[in-house]
């Protein structure tokens, strides 16, 4: 299998991954009134498929055991905990493509997949010590600030725009927030599963975990769909039956969005599997590739105009907030390279 041989590659993987984790949300914004519960059939579907293409081509390569190979000699343990690792981090993504639809990119990411980072920066480096851990959680400290001042405009915001047709309302607001912290706590909780799967002994690597962990999230989305399809968090309940009714730019777009995100998924994978002397550990790792919060963020408010005639005092605080949320990432990407002996 091919895995990155010096810090600078394994770096790179992990922007990777921030780049595809902060854009494939996108996807979900392109399908119009298309529902989240709907298009999340075909994103689940998008992340399988890449997964299967990934374990059968670089996860074949080179002279090391491929993919398929190591599920003959891993322990069922460990592939059970690659396969929970997806259910958990399906049901968190789930609650947050659920917040995207309620209250937006610039909201959900910054408070859901900020808090992520923390639960998930602590677990992988209790599981796994690396870096400085002044740097690590001094990050991470400023994370937290960023997620409450993103929380304090995007409740200014909505309570400071009328009550139209369409406009965000301050009940909508808060269920936005509700949704996007359920899905952080459970977000921060997937990543220690899958790397509980991929090291000890009898253990998966990058790409056969992968192919495990995008199982996990396809088979629990039926599950997952069925109660957000009948108890929405939003709109009247649907039949799944209406997916049939989409139409293909619809289909293309749900694939996408999962193949994107499973891409920025493996280069993660992948990034924290390196060989130790270039190893940039699991805690920064998944730190970094929730950078992906800076690039939702940026896109909610370039690009979706979410914040369009926010008032003088949300806009400072939004600036504040992007500022503490790439500072803060900003100690935890050196943390390796200050790493106490």
């Amino acid at each position: 299998m091919i895995l990155p041989t010096t810090y600078a590659a394994a770096l790179l993987l992990t922007i990777l991954t921030m780049i595809c984790w902060g854009s494939w949300a996108n996807t979900t914004k392109l399908t119009g009134k298309w529902r989240f519960e709907l298009f999340y059939f075909d994103y689940a579907l998008g992340v399988l498929l890449l997964a299967i293409l990934a374990a059968y081509t670089f996860g074949s390569m080179g002279e090391d055991l491929t993919a398929f190979d190591e599920f003959l000699i891993a322990s069922k343990r460990k592939m059970a905990l690659g396969f929970l690792g997806g259910v958990v981090f399906n049901l968190a993504n789930m609650l947050l493509v659920a917040a995207i639809s309620v209250a937006g990119l610039a909201v959900a990411f910054p408070v859901g997949i900020g808090l992520a980072l923390v639960i998930g920066v602590i677990w992988n480096y209790i599981l796994n010590p690396q870096g400085n851990p002044f740097l690590l959680f001094g990050g991470a400290a400023l994370v937290v600030a960023a997620i409450v001042v993103c929380s304090k405009a995007y409740r200014a915001h909505a309570a400071g725009r009328k009550a139209e047709p369409g406009q965000l309302r301050p009940k909508r607001a808060g269920r936005g927030v509700v949704l996007s912290l359920v899905s952080g706590v459970l977000m921060g909780s997937f990543y220690p599963l899958v790397e509980m799967g991929k090291t000890g002994d009898f253990a998966l690597g990058p790409y056969s975990i992968a192919l495990m962990f995008a199982l996990g999230v396809f088979f629990s989305t039926f599950g997952f769909n069925l109660v957000f399809m009948n108890l929405p968090v939003e709109g009247p309940a649907i039949s799944p039956f209406q997916y049939f009714r989409g139409t293909l730019k619809q289909h293309l777009l749900g694939l996408a969005g999962g193949a994107i995100w499973c891409i920025g998924t493996i280069s993660n994978f992948t990034a924290s599997s390196a060989p130790p002397q270039v190893n940039i550990g699991p805690a920064v790792s998944y730190a970094m590739g929730q950078g992906a919060t800076l690039i939702s963020t940026l896109w909610g408010l370039l690009v979706w105009k979410e914040f369009a005639g926010a008032t003088t005092k949300v806009k400072r605080l939004i600036v504040a907030m992007l500022i503490l949320f790439a500072i803060g990432l900003g100690l935890i990407s050196v943390a390796p390279l200050f790493a106490k002996s």
